[in-house]
């Protein structure tokens, strides 16, 4: 339904459910890993199921919601933290890639099982781009790429793959 045709009961629902994934969102950051410069967390994971669970455009503003609430100041962000500051760190480009990756992860939602592991692989490399690259403001892009990326790439395949179970399953 286009959102200019839907009712008032219909838009309290979706953003119903689009503060509910901001929390599952903000629970998952909260299974952090305290590495440095960026922990490692459940975030990735949250952001490919919001998305491919929900749709495309749930999954964004779940996590469009997951975002302003950390600006303003609740404790959403990793390590129960909050604020404009999170938003100018490290972590910033991760954070701000969760939205393009919960729309790709959104396109998962249908087809072969190789072609929705290929949406959810895209999902998750679209959270990377920025990240690696605003994190190599802070300590270079080489060092960004190491500790921002490749240290993540085990898990990011395993997270991948947890998704798609979960997307199969529930489509079933």
């Amino acid at each position: 339904m286009s959102p200019a045709l839907a009712t008032p009961r219909d838009t309290l629902r979706f953003w119903g459910l689009a503060l509910l994934g901001s929390a599952v969102l903000a629970a998952s950051a909260q299974v952090s890993l305290p590495l440095w410069p960026v922990p490692a967390t459940l975030q990735s994971l949250a952001v490919l199921l919001l998305g491919a669970l929900g749709g495309a455009r749930l999954g964004m503003a779940s996590v469009a919601a997951y975002l302003l609430e950390g600006a303003l100041g609740l404790p959403v962000f990793a390590g129960g933290l909050g604020g404009p500051a999170v938003l100018a760190g490290p972590t910033a480009g991760y954070l701000l890639g969760f939205l393009p990756a919960a729309w790709i992860a959104g396109q998962a939602a249908r087809g072969a099982w190789w072609r929705q592991a290929g949406w959810l692989l895209a999902a998750h490399l679209a959270l990377f781009v920025p990240g690696v690259l605003w994190l190599g403001g802070f300590v270079g892009l080489e060092r960004a790429w190491m500790a921002g990326f490749l240290l993540f790439l085990p898990a990011t395949l395993v997270k991948t793959a947890l998704a798609l179970a979960v997307l199969r399953a529930a489509r079933r």
